[in-house]
């Protein structure tokens, strides 16, 4: 396609004139139908397809996403091509359990030969911003399938009665299309029976969410998130065949993640080692906020990107007890940084900074 062509598709597009995009998909089947035939049948189909905002699954299910009969808000939200931008970074124990997925996906005939199916639902449990959501985003996008999200918001109706409805509807809708359906904070709608706070009501929509669970097909794949996996049902446990935890990242992790995040610039393995201590204790999410918020003081300030970190690492100390101060000092200069800047960075004096180098080093000397 020439790029004047690809230019005014997006212009379009971007605009939302839906009638005018297909006047000019058509314009373009014409044009490369004898040149680029390939491309010229690839935008037939899509043009017979005709997704729309109501239906953009409609290649595979013909009728609307269900709404909520009350605030008629739409129950799901729909990413049909997922992208991840950068490759996750998880601990080995979450690579694992994903990358089997994904093998048992890509060998069901494999498996159904010896009278085995894939995996049809797993539950991802850990604090948050570690990863769960990323993961559901990563395996749709590994298995070339739309991601479905369940809007936990618009599920819960104001007339309790109807959330055991809306519930239904997703999931009814889910199945007849192959997808991954990513049900997030799980714990809201699925907390325990015996939870003496919750009405009725709430409590039966458990039993709602197990029944649907039950009756999931191996087409597609379900898959819960949740923060607080201590208020879940106990048959909630029992309806996943999957559990995946995932942990706080490891200083490993962390130092992943500042690669990743920071790139290829020009800060120094020692300021990189600095960050992963500085940042040691915070999810992937927060790492990359702090990171990325450094990136652009950089660039609004003019400043080196070092020294945009340096105010990360003020931060982080600034409310923190004497105690973890010094100890953080103590990294940072085991990190390579030099014992004046980090006393400019925390405020620890240069002397108590030389005790504790001291003072760690001498087990290593009295082994010698």
């Amino acid at each position: 396609m020439q790029n004047e062509d690809l230019a005014q598709l997006a212009r379009l597009a971007l605009v939302g004139r839906q009638q005018d995009v297909q006047l000019f998909v058509q314009r373009l089947i014409r044009r490369y139908r004898d040149t680029i035939p390939e491309l010229a049948t690839q935008l037939s189909s899509l043009l017979q397809e005709n997704p729309t905002r109501s239906s953009p699954l409609r290649r595979q299910e013909a009728a609307p996403l269900p709404v909520d009969l009350e605030s008629r808000l739409q129950l799901l939200r729909i990413d049909a091509h997922p992208s991840v931008e950068v490759e996750p970074i998880w601990e080995s124990t979450v690579s694992k359990a994903l990358e089997q997925l994904i093998s048992e996906r890509k060998q069901t005939e494999e498996l159904s030969k010896q009278g085995l199916l894939p995996t049809r639902s797993l539950i991802f449990t850990g604090p948050p911003g570690v990863g769960k959501s990323l993961a559901a985003r990563w395996i749709a996008n590994k298995l070339g399938l739309p991601l479905l999200t369940l809007d936990l918001s618009a599920v819960m109706s104001s007339y309790l009665g109807r959330t055991g409805a809306n519930i239904r509807h997703v999931l009814d809708y889910a199945k007849g299309v192959d997808c991954v359906l990513l049900l997030d904070e799980l714990d809201a709608i699925a907390k325990r029976r015996d939870d003496s706070g919750d009405v009725g009501e709430l409590k039966r929509l458990v039993t709602v969410l197990l029944q649907e669970i039950d009756d999931w097909p191996s087409s597609g794949l379900l898959i819960a998130a949740t923060n607080h996996s201590d208020l879940l049902d106990p048959a909630v446990w029992r309806r996943f065949e999957v559990r995946v935890v995932f942990p706080m990242p490891s200083d490993e992790a962390i130092r992943k993640a500042i690669d990743t995040y920071i790139g290829p610039s020009g800060v120094s393995r020692e300021w990189r080692e600095a960050m992963s201590v500085t940042l040691r204790g915070l999810s992937f999410s927060d790492v990359e906020r702090e990171l990325l918020l450094a990136r652009r003081s950089s660039v609004v300030h003019t400043i080196p990107l070092e020294d945009a970190l340096g105010s990360i690492v003020r931060n982080r100390v600034e409310p923190m007890a004497r105690r973890e101060r010094g100890q953080i000092a103590t990294w940072l200069a085991e990190a390579g940084i030099s014992q004046r800047q980090v006393h400019e960075l925390t405020g620890v004096s240069r002397d108590t900074i030389r005790k504790n180098a001291k003072s760690n080093a001498e087990p290593d000397v009295k082994e010698k």
